[in-house]
C-alpha cells in the first residue's frame, strides 16, 4: 500500500484508497445475494396480502388452494402461536413479540394494505400465484385515518381494543391509539416566553420515506425432520433473525442456523423479519426447502419506511440571540407502529416535557393514501 505524507509525517492509510475485500467477488459476479441461493427440490413461496389498510379478518378458507396440484403447503395465522405482550431486548431495540407475530402474519385484523394474510409454497411460481387467488378471505372493512393527529383524536378508528395509555393518571378506562406518555420537566415554560423579545411559531410536515435499498427481501429456508433449520437471507443481523424466528415459531434456537448473504442495501430496513418466519413455517410443513423473494411492490407495501411526521415548533429568544424557551411537538406514524412526540422546554428558565405516544398500528401505505 502506498504511503502518503500528512503534516510532514508518513501515513499508511489516511489519504489512500484501501482495498475492499468484497470487491473482487462483486465485480466478477461471484458474490451471492439473497435471491441467488437455491437448493435442490426447492419450492417457491408467495404471500397473500390484504388489499385494505384496516379490516377485521372474519375468516380464511384455504381448502381450494391446498387441493390445487403442485401446492405443498399453506400457512395462515393459525400456524403462528400468539405471543405475550412484553418488551424484550432484540439487537438495537426493544421488541414486543405480540406486535411482531401480528406483523409477520395478520391475526385479528389487517393493519395496513399489504399486510400478510396467508402464504403458500408450490412447485412453481405460476402455481403459487394461482393458489393465492383460490384463498378466500372474508374481511370486515374498517375505517382508517392517514394522519397522526387524526389518529389521536377521541373519535378516531380504534386499532387495538387492549391498548390503554401508559403514564396517565388516573389510568384510562377507555382504549385509545395512544400507547404511552412520558414527561420530562425543567423550569417554567411560561416564564421563559415572557422573557423573550421574539417568539416564532412554525408547523412542518414530512412524508414517509422508504430506505429504497436496491435488493428486495429474500429468504431460503430448509427444515429437516429433526427440527434442524437452515436459513439463507439478506439481513443486517443474522443473529437477530435467528432469535426472532426461533421465538415466533417455537424452535430450539440451538438448531437454527442463519447465513447472511451479500446485501444489496439495507440502511436499517433489514434488521427485522418479514419473509424469514414464513419461509421456515412453509418448509417445515412441506418438508422441502422454500424460497421467497419480495417484488418491488411488496417491498414498498410490506416493509417499514421511516415515518411521516407533523411537527409544530414555538421558540422564544432575546434580542441578544439567546433562546429562553422552546416548545416543539410532533408526531409520526411508522408502518406498524405510531408515535407522537412533544418536547416543551426552554433555556434554564423553561420547561422540558416529552410525550411519546407509541403503537397505533398505522401503515405507511395508508399515509400515502392507500
Amino acid at each position: 500500500m502506498a504511503e502518503t505524507m500528512t503534516n510532514g509525517s508518513s501515513q499508511t492509510y489516511v489519504g489512500t484508497r484501501t482495498i475492499r475485500p468484497d470487491g473482487a467477488d462483486k465485480v466478477t459476479g461471484r458474490a451471492r445475494f439473497g435471491a441467488d441461493f437455491n437448493l435442490p427440490g426447492q419450492l417457491i413461496g408467495r404471500v397473500l396480502r390484504s388489499p385494505h389498510p384496516h379490516a377485521r379478518i372474519v375468516s380464511i378458507d384455504t381448502s381450494k388452494a391446498e387441493a390445487l396440484p403442485g401446492v405443498k403447503a399453506v400457512i395462515t395465522r393459525a400456524d403462528f402461536a400468539d405471543q405475550s405482550s412484553e418488551f424484550i431486548p432484540a439487537g438495537e431495540m426493544m421488541m414486543n413479540y405480540k406486535d411482531v407475530v401480528r406483523n409477520v402474519m395478520a391475526r385479528e385484523k389487517a393493519l395496513y394494505e399489504g399486510h400478510a394474510v396467508a402464504a403458500v409454497a408450490a412447485t412453481s411460481a405460476a402455481i403459487a400465484r394461482r393458489a393465492l387467488k383460490l384463498i378466500e378471505v372474508k374481511y370486515e372493512v374498517l375505517p382508517h385515518v392517514i394522519d397522526v393527529v387524526e389518529a389521536m383524536q377521541p373519535n378516531a378508528p380504534l386499532l387495538h381494543d387492549d391498548l390503554f395509555t401508559v403514564g396517565v393518571e388516573p389510568k384510562p378506562e377507555k382504549a385509545s391509539n395512544i400507547a404511552k406518555r412520558v414527561e420530562i420537566k425543567q423550569g417554567d415554560l411560561e416564564a421563559g416566553f415572557k422573557k423573550a423579545d421574539l417568539v416564532i411559531e412554525r408547523e412542518f410536515k414530512t412524508a414517509p420515506v422508504h430506505q429504497g435499498y436496491i435488493e428486495p427481501h429474500a429468504a431460503l429456508a430448509s427444515v429437516s425432520e429433526d427440527g434442524s433449520t437452515e436459513l439463507w437471507c439478506t439481513t443486517q443481523g443474522h443473529f437477530i433473525v435467528r432469535a426472532h424466528c426461533a421465538r415466533l415459531l417455537g424452535l430450539d434456537i440451538g438448531k437454527v442456523r442463519v447465513t447472511a448473504s451479500e446485501i444489496g442495501g439495507g440502511f436499517g430496513g433489514k434488521t427485522v423479519v418479514y419473509l424469514e418466519p414464513l419461509a421456515i413455517a412453509l418448509s417445515k410443513k412441506a418438508k422441502r426447502p422454500v424460497k421467497m423473494v419480495m417484488s418491488r411492490e411488496e417491498v414498498f407495501k410490506a416493509s417499514g419506511p421511516t415515518s411521516g411526521a407533523t411537527v409544530r415548533v414555538k421558540l422564544g429568544a432575546t434580542k441578544d440571540g439567546k433562546f429562553v424557551a422552546a416548545f416543539p411537538e410532533g408526531g409520526g406514524v411508522p408502518r406498524a407502529r405510531g408515535a407522537d412526540l412533544r418536547v416543551r422546554g426552554g433555556e434554564r428558565g423553561g420547561r422540558d416535557r416529552q410525550e411519546a405516544r407509541d403503537r397505533p398500528h398505522r401503515p405507511a401505505h395508508a399515509e400515502r393514501g392507500a
